[in-house]
């Protein structure tokens, strides 16, 4: 080879391997935090739009981090906050909103919003879930896995008790009378199928809820700072809760969360109050036809909204904080919010999710996979405040503790409304 040419070739060789570094160099690395505990479908979902949200975005590496519960992935999304090292963006609760503003650890969504398709994209999502999104004029939190509370019923169950299987309960008495008819003991007198079940570990407050809506009262104001637990009608709903275990037609004490879908899986309860988010389980898993209401009315009908919303911590560095808006748009696009709704249960966080193809004709085939959406028009924000892990704390401490007959539901929320009153002091 001619020396010029030699020099040329090994010069246009360096040039291309800086090029390649600088395209190494300037793939940008999105750690993405999820609350999962162990693999399975749902991780096997989050990894695939990993995957093929890199192919679209070659220089975006983009590593989901699967943390454990919501509660275990706030305290690891807040430490590595305070160590400087934060996720780009993170799944979380959308009530842990406040939590993540006081403690300056996110940035709003606003601030990356720049294009008419952008500001289409972020007007896209249903009202009810914007409630525990936005404050002070700002957006915080994007929609992702959304839902609200329902109930589930065994209609088999229902057909030998002489119920319409077709129709779930709609008010508070219809609800008690179906739950006599579909309690079942054995010959020793042992229930051993209870007409309902409720659970209160873990998101006991959030149950609560299903019973403070349809009885026309809120847990807390918009902005976080008040609370208003002893409220009668909160008493009343409480109550209400207490009754059916008393009653013997809901299983006595404190119910599990974990094991609710699994007590309704093996007909040890005849309905089940809990999240959407255990549809496709409960349709996989099920070996009897159920149905899906909205949670019985009392003086109106109505549930909290519920689940995780995507953030964009502040410790990132501009770059990440960017590639991650890139991702959390492109993931809640109505084909794959429509995908995600299909493989988990949750809402489909837009209306227009609804109006694609696939989920049109899945709603079709499925009709269930739509009464969490249609409930959604009569839904509330879920209960959210400052401190609201410790606020959350109170309200949950308070509804076991009645469930439990360690106190009076007046005595409890009494308890928890003085308690609160006091944490929440700061922030008026």
């Amino acid at each position: 080879m001619h020396r010029k040419t030699f020099i040329q070739t090994l010069a246009l060789a360096g040039a291309l391997g800086t090029l390649g570094l600088a395209h190494a160099q300037a793939q940008v690395e999105v750690p993405f935090y999820y609350p999962v505990a162990v693999g399975g479908a749902i991780a096997k979902t989050i990894d695939g739009f990993a995957a093929d949200f890199m192919k679209a975005n070659p220089n975006i590496k983009l590593t989901p981090i699967y943390a454990g519960t919501y509660q275990e992935t706030i305290v690891k999304a807040l430490t590595a906050h305070k160590s400087g090292k934060p996720p780009a963006t993170s799944v979380l609760l959308s009530t842990d909103m406040f939590t993540l503003i006081d403690e300056d650890a996110i940035v709003p969504i606003d601030q990356f919003v720049k294009t008419a398709d952008d500001q289409a994209w972020l007007k896209g999502f249903y009202p009810a879930f914007m409630a525990n999104s936005q404050t002070g004029g700002k957006t915080w939190g994007v929609p992702f896995q959304r839902s609200t509370v329902v109930m589930y019923y065994n209609k088999d169950l229902f057909k030998q008790a002489g119920l319409d299987p077709n129709r779930a309960p709609q008010t508070w008495k219809e609800l008690s009378d179906a739950a006599q008819k579909l309690t079942r003991k054995d010959a020793s007198g042992k229930v051993v199928q209870y007409g309902i079940q409720i659970p209160s570990t873990g998101f006991g407050y959030w149950m609560l809820q299903t019973l403070t809506t349809p009885n026309g009262v809120l847990l807390a104001n918009d902005t976080g700072t008040k609370v208003t637990l002893d409220h009668p009608k909160v008493i009343e709903a409480l109550d209400y809760w207490v009754n059916l275990a008393r009653q013997g037609v809901h299983p006595s004490g404190v119910v599990e969360w974990g094991t609710t879908p699994k007590d309704f899986i093996e007909q040890k309860a005849a309905i089940i109050v809990t999240t959407t988010g255990n549809l496709t389980n409960l349709k996989a898993n099920a070996k009897f036809d159920f149905g899906v209401g909205q949670i019985a009315g009392n003086v109106r009908k109505g549930s909290p909204t519920g689940g995780g919303n995507f953030y964009i911590f502040k410790k990132s560095t501009p770059a990440q904080q960017q590639a991650a808006f890139e991702f959390i748009k492109w993931v809640t696009q109505p084909e794959r919010a429509a995908q995600w709704s299909m493989d988990t249960g949750y809402v489909a966080v837009s209306p227009a999710a609804y109006e694609t193809p696939t989920l049109k004709k899945y709603g079709q085939e499925f009709p269930p996979a739509l009464v969490a959406r249609d409930q959604l028009p009569v839904s509330v924000a879920e209960f959210s405040t400052h401190d609201n892990q410790r606020v959350t704390k109170l309200l949950n401490d308070a509804v076991q503790a009645a469930l439990n007959g360690s106190k009076t539901s007046a005595q409890a929320l009494k308890d928890a409304q003085r308690e609160a009153d006091r944490l929440l002091r700061s922030y008026q």
